[in-house]
């Protein structure tokens, strides 16, 4: 593998990464399936869907499931990160028992647009919570959403929202800043991190893929490949498996326990709780099947920074945004480079640890 392949797994649009995703998975003799956003359209008018490659047999015990773009714009990663392991040979030669689905753009509308949420606003990763009970309440979200999502972006309102936030923050503390901002919240559709009050088209969609393309899973291996927290370039891993079990173990095993048990990513903080995660949702889906798996999520920026960037991605979809084009440009761009950062090095570092990761679960999806 050349440097130059590292790079061409990456893509500059939606279509371009789809049109690889589908040849990629067709050279290496992947069954191919396509599900089509009814509604929704890329930029240019052009069709949605989510894309999912399959090899070994239907009635596979093993599994191993692969995600890309739960949060839209960080899909060119999961994506590189997919053709990468099908420019490999490791899908040629999968026990009989194995098999292997890769799932391109769970989100494909935040996908296309660059964004990272739904057409309807909605963090798809908040959206696997049971909708026929009570949503889950954060208060906490609810007394800083005004300044969190200011309805203009210049530096006076800035500087003032940042003053609400800083005292707020004075008073609870960054651990319950974290907890606030990443949980999710259930009563603000144009805030951060809404997870919505039905289930998604994506939502339903996984549900669909699991029942059809997984019908005999009994041991199921996962990854949702996500950017933003961590080290710049370097793999961070969330494993939202019951910690000191069996499925937790066995991914330190597989991954290391280095990786699996880290405390970084949050800036110094315990990692928060989060509500409907699509990790949880799969969980659920293959249950009584067993699952060991992760979150992934590659480097970019400080935790900081990455919210800032964040509110950018919303304020565009909701705010008083300029007339000024170069200005909107700009700021789309900078949410783009934020979680997918166009540097050549990192995105080689990407590819080589995905790889790795990637293979890392096939060996232990085969022992186990």
């Amino acid at each position: 593998m050349t440097p130059s392949d590292e790079l061409d797994y990456f893509a500059a649009s939606y279509a371009e990464a789809r049109g690889k995703f589908q040849l990629a998975a067709a050279k290496a003799g992947g069954q191919l399936s396509t599900y089509v956003h009814p509604d929704a359209a890329g930029p240019d008018g052009g069709s949605l869907a989510i894309d999912v490659a399959c090899f070994g047999p239907l009635d596979a015990v093993k599994a191993f499931l692969i995600l890309s773009g739960t949060h839209g714009g960080e899909g060119y990663t999961g994506s590189a990160a997919q053709i990468a392991l099908l420019s490999t040979s490791a899908l040629a030669c999968l026990p009989g028992d194995t098999r292997v689905v890769l799932m391109h753009a769970v989100n494909p509308y935040g996908f296309a647009h660059w964004t990272r949420t739904t057409e309807n606003n909605v963090d798809l990763n908040r959206n696997f919570v049971d909708f026929s009970a009570r949503l889950p309440r954060n208060d906490a979200y609810l007394q800083v959403h005004d300044a969190i999502c200011p309805r203009d972006w210049t530096d006076a309102s800035r500087a003032a929202a940042q003053g609400e936030l800083d005292a707020w923050i004075g008073s609870r503390g960054q651990q319950a800043w974290l907890q606030a901002i990443m949980m999710g919240q259930y009563d603000e559709p144009t805030g951060l991190n809404y997870g919505g009050r039905t289930p998604e088209w994506s939502h339903r969609k996984l549900e669909a893929i699991i029942a059809r393309h997984l019908p005999a899973v009994q041991k199921l291996a996962f990854i949702d490949w996500h950017t933003g927290l961590g080290q710049p370039g370097q793999p961070f891993f969330l494993c939202f498996n019951p910690q000191g079990d069996a499925s937790w173990e066995r991914a330190c095993t597989w991954w290391g326990r280095d990786r699996i048990e880290s405390r970084e990513g949050y800036a110094g903080a315990e990692r928060p709780r989060y509500n409907g995660l699509v990790f949880y949702g799969v969980q659920r889906l293959v249950a009584p099947a067993e699952m060991t798996g992760a979150v992934i999520e590659f480097g970019t920026l400080p935790v900081s920074e990455a919210f800032e960037q964040l509110r950018v991605d919303r304020w565009l979809k909701f705010g008083n945004t300029p007339d000024d084009p170069r200005l909107l440009a700009s700021l789309r761009s900078g949410v783009g480079d934020a979680f997918t950062p166009p540097d050549p090095g990192w995105r080689r570092g990407v590819v080589g640890h995905a790889i790795e990761i990637q293979l890392q679960g096939l060996a232990g999806l085969a022992a186990w």
